[in-house]
């Protein structure tokens, strides 16, 4: 069976580990994902993740992070899904949480955050929230 929403799919894999407090989760790799779990390391929410080759597809390991028992990631929200796309120009960006989370964004420039989004004077689609 064909997935119609392999961010969402990714976001949920990654919700539902962490609020189970599970140490490492597993999703399919894909480039947007590995540039999704990019972004998730350089801004401190995971631990670390790791491509494994399986001759297919390939598999994101994502290791979670906690700060003893308190989770790191709070949480993960879809914005733009494929029946309602979500644009923004760099103007109107969304702030997370007044700036305590981030807007991961699709831009012509690739993937990256709200702030580096503003920064490089881009738009694109919201494709989550992190907080």
């Amino acid at each position: 069976m064909q997935m119609s929403d392999v961010i969402a799919d990714m976001l949920t894999r990654i919700r539902n580990a962490n609020s189970a407090k599970h140490e490492t989760v597993d999703i399919p790799a894909s480039n947007l994902k590995k540039s999704i779990a990019e972004i998730l390391l350089t801004e401190g929410y995971i631990k670390s993740y790791q491509i494994i080759e399986d001759g297919k597809q390939g598999i994101i390991r994502v290791t979670l992070k906690y700060e003893g028992k308190q989770r790191v990631l709070r949480g993960l929200r879809r914005v733009s899904k494929p029946g309602l796309r979500i644009y923004s120009s760099c103007e109107d960006m969304p702030k997370v949480m007044n700036g305590l989370g981030i807007a991961i964004v699709s831009t012509s420039k690739g993937i990256m955050t709200d702030r580096q989004a503003r920064a490089a004077h881009v738009g694109g689609e919201v494709l989550a929230f992190v907080w």
